[in-house]
């Protein structure tokens, strides 16, 4: 077995020596996907689109992205105060919320508490990791991150490699389910497993709902019993919500504030807000969380107008994580902190800059300039001027080393997703995460939706 010679050093040391340790050994008859893909949970999630081996971040890694991770979350929640005399609802429409839902927002904000839950969408560019987006909601997603680790070792090698080195990894859902005790501990019962209705629209239930049925009952691990519906399948008796004969303790939202423009949704909300706010219900997470991970608040963060509104610490974290982002408006302030004509700006350097919808999920709306041809750039970035869109500076993810399924290491470019909730009395939030994998370097978006591959992340060791 040869090992694939890399053009130039690999980011990941620990990637590049798990590399040549497979190179180093004789086949085991095992393939590394081979648990993953007879998971059935795995499966539904994710196809059959496993990568060959996990990804690795060093504990120093870790640690400081998740420390500067929690100072973003912080800069995020203070804006309201910081940016718009206090008001959330002045935030909401800064950001592109239309009236409807900024006046959800600004209700849902009044009621219970609202504790750190999200993940995190970076890029590594060799010399740290660049936040793309911060998804700061319930409705995350990686519920299975841990049972993708799982699957990896029970490949031999790897579970080996792991042992040796004393790698590790978190359990994402486990950290969703303790936020969201903490979160709604005011309706948490103390003499029996609380209920949870995982809920989303009728019309996104009809998608995804399989697997939330799965997440609904991988809650029963953890201490609750977990019922999966749609927003209009709950009722109301005596003002409590239910569903299948069970009072509800928790409603553990998958729906977004974008679902809710439609009618239909926006009034079966309705009942449950007013059971929210008297206390009868726990919402999770709050809707006022869509508010923060917004794309635009990023924007808010980046722009320079804002910038004597942070101290130094804060400074330093917002110029080390957060790519050159700012509103599609007419003028704006280039990379260097002039005043530039923005269509101009964005024309004459189309290869660098990527237009982001702040509003929309999943990829959606996303145009990369590298990708476009120049008419079509153009007309974009012209149609999006004043509007709720965003510009941000392209970032170059580093090649990372990969078993590949010739026996070699293979370049991918990751999407990296990093979970981060509530810090406990012993850790500091950080929830696991995946990593989603594209052969292309010159890649818009590394999503599923764009053909990207999966796998699992170890830390610890050196890597």
């Amino acid at each position: 077995m040869t090992t694939t010679s890399l053009p130039k050093p690999p980011r990941s040391r620990l990637g590049h020596a798990y590399g040549e340790q497979l190179a180093q050994h004789a086949p085991t008859g095992h393939h590394p996907t081979a648990a993953a893909r007879e998971s059935a949970t795995l499966t539904l999630a994710y196809q059959d689109r496993f990568l060959n081996g996990p990804a690795f971040l060093s504990e120093t890694e870790r640690s400081t992205v998740v420390e500067d991770l929690h100072t973003v979350y912080e800069l995020l929640r203070s804006l309201p105060e910081r940016v718009f005399g206090g008001s959330i609802t002045a935030l909401a429409t800064a950001v592109g919320m239309d009236p409807q839902q900024s006046a959800l927002i600004t209700r849902s904000a009044r009621t219970g508490s609202l504790l750190p839950l999200g993940r995190a969408d970076l890029y590594h560019d060799g010399t740290g990791f660049k936040l793309l987006e911060f998804n700061l909601t319930s409705a995350l997603g990686g519920f299975e991150n841990a049972d993708i680790n799982r699957a990896m070792l029970a490949y031999p090698p790897l579970e080996e490699f792991v042992q040796r080195h004393g790698l590790r990894y978190r359990d994402t859902l486990g950290r969703m389910v303790r936020t969201m005790l903490a979160e709604c501990a005011a309706n948490i019962p103390t003499d029996r497993a609380p209920v949870v209705a995982v809920v989303d629209t009728a019309d996104n239930f009809a998608v995804v709902g399989p697997r939330l049925r799965v997440f609904a009952a991988k809650l029963a691990d953890y201490g609750a019993e977990g019922i999966a519906c749609a927003l209009g399948e709950l009722t109301y008796r005596n003002g409590r919500p239910t569903v299948a004969g069970r009072d509800v303790d928790v409603v553990f939202r998958y729906f977004l504030p974008e679902d809710l423009t439609d009618p239909v949704s926006a009034a079966q909300l309705e009942p449950l807000l007013v059971a929210v706010e008297q206390g009868k219900v726990g919402l999770f997470s709050r809707l006022d969380a869509e508010l923060y991970g917004n794309k635009g608040t990023l924007a808010i963060l980046s722009d320079e107008q804002h910038r004597d509104l942070f101290d130094s610490a804060e400074l330093a974290c917002i110029d080390r994580l957060l790519p050159w982002t700012r509103y599609v408006r007419p003028r704006a302030t280039d990379p260097g902190g002039a005043r530039v004509d923005m269509l101009a700006h964005a024309l004459a350097h189309q290869d660098e800059l990527i237009l982001k919808p702040t509003l929309l999920h999943g990829g959606h709306g996303i145009t990369a300039g590298w990708e476009a041809e120049p008419a079509e750039w153009e007309k974009k970035v012209a149609s999006a001027m004043n509007g709720p869109f965003v510009l941000q500076h392209r970032v170059r993810p580093a090649a990372e080393p990969f078993p590949d399924s010739a026996g070699g290491l293979q370049e991918l470019f990751l999407n990296w997703g990093l979970y981060l909730g509530a810090r406990g009395v012993d850790d500091d939030g950080y929830g696991g995460g995946f990593v989603r994998a594209s052969t292309d370097p010159a890649v818009g978006v590394v999503s599923m939706g764009s053909g990207a591959t999966v796998g699992c992340v170890f830390h610890g060791g050196d890597c």
